[in-house]
């Protein structure tokens, strides 16, 4: 008799084996990062160059937040009644190869035509294909077949949300632009509607993973709204994946101005009811005076790494050179997947050690 999902996926659990596999959670230019990196690992060559023991291919699932609803995204949502493509797009120009014709395509954006400037040519081939499929996840599916990417990418939902802030000042904002432009500080975040259901492959992939990531990113419109979707947050509580929140480099006006490292470990467990991460991965390069000051200008400073704080609250930390030398402050994505294969290998080495403890505990 064929064994039934669920008995898959315990027997999967139980036995970990094959590639490491690692679920990113996020959206934004800090997950394209994160995966663009990543993908340099999927090849057998470079794991082996890189004395990881790993020879299989690294598994990559990426769990993108759908909630935007500004730019080009937004007008396709509002017009076609769609999810936004947006960040699901460049998640797949980030796992696909940079250099490829269509990967270039997918990026191109219309800079003029009636109806057209603005969008671009992704934006609007996964609008067309979710029409032709009548399913925006089968559409994705689709579209990542045709850039060949090195992975496996899924929307939080397959339900068209919104996200809805309670400020510190009590006002309700409504909308992820208007969210990010708040002057006062958010207190919670939702989502509209409230109850939303998670695909199953984002499910089992949670399950199945040696390491579990969140951000870098916009904490309250590219993290927490992943960790708002029914099912989640208890399918990364039980999974036995290591749980590593990669910690932003900087403030970000309109959400997070003036917060320490710890108080966006608070706000992720304030919106999933905590027990999602294991640990903290921070930056420790120093930055660049000059460039802390064009942005202290801007009012934005760098995010402390209150690490004694961060200890308190029973994590782990992670502290590596992850800073990119340009002329903003951004993560190295080379450095980022470096540091999230080092967090693979350790979880797949406590997976395995657990099924070994309990198949020697149920041979007693």
């Amino acid at each position: 008799m064929l064994e039934s999902r669920n008995e898959l996926s315990k027997k999967h659990r139980a036995e970990p084996a094959g590639p490491l596999r690692i679920v990113a959670i996020g959206g934004g230019t800090g997950l394209s990062a994160l995966l663009n990196g990543l993908k340099k690992y999927t090849s057998p060559p470079r794991l082996r160059d890189s004395g990881t023991g790993f020879p299989s291919p690294v598994d990559i699932s990426a769990v993108v937040t759908v909630t935007d609803d500004g730019g080009s995204s937004g007008r396709l949502r509002r017009e076609f009644d769609v999810l936004p493509p947006g960040d699901i797009r460049n998640c797949m120009v980030a796992l696909s190869e940079d250099e490829t014709l269509l990967s270039r395509l997918f990026q191109y954006r219309f800079a003029a035509g009636q109806g057209l400037k603005g969008h671009s040519f992704g934006n609007l081939f996964l609008t067309a294909l979710t029409d032709v499929t009548g399913d925006f996840a089968k559409a994705v599916r689709l579209s990542s077949e045709v850039l060949s990417i090195a992975g496996h990418i899924f929307p939080s939902t397959d339900t068209n949300v919104g996200l809805e802030a309670t400020l510190a000042d009590g006002r309700v904002v409504a909308g992820e632009t208007l969210i990010s432009k708040s002057s006062a500080r958010i207190e919670q975040i939702r989502l509209k509607p409230r109850t939303v259901k998670p695909l199953r492959e984002t499910l089992d992939a949670i399950a199945n993973a040696d390491l579990i990531t969140f951000g870098p990113g916009s904490l309250y419109t590219s993290v927490i709204p992943n960790l708002l979707v029914e099912g989640i947050p208890g399918a990364i509580r039980t999974s036995r994946a290591i749980k590593a929140y990669f910690v932003n480099l900087m403030w970000q006006p309109g959400e997070t101005m003036g917060y320490t490292a710890s108080e966006h470990v608070e706000a992720i467990n304030r919106h999933a009811g905590g027990g999602v991460l294991d640990c903290v991965v921070v930056n420790t390069r120093p930055m660049r005076k000059r460039l802390l000051e064009h942005y202290a200008k801007l009012g934005v400073g760098p995010v402390e790494n209150d690490l004694n704080k961060l200890a308190l609250m029973g994590l782990s930390i992670v502290a590596r050179d992850l800073l990119e030398e340009t002329r903003v402050i951004r993560h190295n994505p080379d450095m980022l997947a470096a540091t999230g294969i080092m967090l693979a290998e350790e979880g797949r080495r406590k997976r395995l050690a657990e099924a070994i403890r309990r198949r020697r505990v149920r041979g007693k």
